[in-house]
């Protein structure tokens, strides 16, 4: 009796779970703008510590779409802040808001249609 296995079956469970953790993390950004930010932390934390387990893989340019999704919206979430003593904080928050949304809904449709995001 022979085994019929092959590494490409041992591969498909573990990128059905690199991408529920993909989806978990658009769905942590989602959550965000009802928690204060809170949930993008842990966003940013579950795609630091599993970077590595994606490298290379179509998986991982989502979780470097995420990763700058967190990083460019903190930066312009400071600017904004600033901005609030120019009463202009507020245009930049509402377009900030607009762009993580865009970000979000974009990455999880193509992540659901199993698409890496060309930068």
């Amino acid at each position: 009796m022979t085994n019929n296995t092959t590494d490409k079956d041992f591969d498909q469970p573990l990128e059905a779970d690199q991408r529920n953790l993909a989806l978990l993390v658009y769905i942590l950004q989602g959550l965000g703008f009802v928690t204060g930010g809170l949930t993008w932390i842990a966003a940013m934390m579950i795609n630091y510590i599993k970077l590595d387990s994606v490298r290379d893989t179509w998986l991982e340019s989502h979780f470097r779409w995420q990763l700058n999704t967190f990083w460019y919206g903190l930066l312009w979430w400071i600017v904004g802040l600033v901005l609030w003593l120019l009463l202009l904080g507020w245009l930049v928050w509402g377009l900030l808001s607009l762009w993580a949304l865009y970000r979000i809904v974009r990455g999880a449709l193509l992540l659901n249609d199993n698409k890496p995001i060309l930068f």
